[in-house]
């Protein structure tokens, strides 16, 4: 797995949150609290998608120079069955699941790499006011593996970039998880939720266990 970290105490997460002259989490520290604690003390603030570019986020990049960039990463660490890799990280064949139609999907044609919470979500939740190479670092997190996640490409193009007010995957079964790893995400990245998005992932999460989230801190 890309993303495995150990977890700290809850109260590093309560103390994050606190006034800015008070904050004793860092970027790097690694916290661990109930989820419905965790959405509680995301700011809510209003989205502003003022001078949104998808180009404002850098992807994909090959970040360790290894010959496979961000998305062959996702993929050869999400498939079911292994492509085979051939010259410059070229991959055919493998297979894949997608979480958000409860589907099976055969070669890498039929795949999209999904940004959890989208990069315009982002942008409208903060990242506008990030520097370049904090949204590139974004667009291309393989620090934590709920954050780019391989879907089928109908299911990531009927989401796009709608935050969970609007979009929910079709598969009922997966949308705790994917609420609650909403909030994991949004919670590493420091981004804010709106009030209608905080009404329905509190909604949302009123029928899904309160369970902890282990998360480290990216900003």
């Amino acid at each position: 797995m890309r993303f495995a970290r150990t977890a700290a105490i809850a109260a590093a997460f309560a103390a994050l949150l606190l006034p800015a002259t008070a904050l004793a989490a860092e970027p790097g520290e690694t916290i661990t609290t109930p989820v419905r604690e965790a959405l509680a003390q995301l700011p809510v603030i209003d989205e502003d998608r003022t001078g949104y570019q998808r180009d404002a986020f850098k992807h994909w990049v090959d970040a360790d120079r290894d010959g496979c960039h961000t998305r062959a990463e996702v993929l050869l660490s999400e498939a079911v069955v292994a492509p085979e890799q051939g010259p410059r990280c070229a991959l055919t064949g493998g297979e894949w699941y997608s979480p958000y139609d409860d589907r099976y999907i055969q070669g890498p044609r039929g795949i999209d790499i999904d940004h959890l919470v989208p990069l315009a979500e982002a942008w409208d939740s903060g990242a506008s006011q990030w520097s370049s190479a904090e949204r590139e670092a974004y667009a291309n997190d393989l620090g934590d593996d709920r954050a780019l996640i391989a879907v089928s490409a109908a299911s990531n193009r009927s989401k796009a970039d709608q935050d969970p007010t609007t979009w929910l995957p079709p598969a009922e079964g997966y949308r705790c998880q994917y609420v609650t790893d909403w909030v994991a995400d949004k919670t590493r990245w420091g981004l804010s939720i709106d009030v209608s998005e905080e009404a329905v992932l509190s909604d949302v999460l009123d029928g899904c266990p309160n369970v902890p989230i282990t998360v480290t801190l990216a900003r």
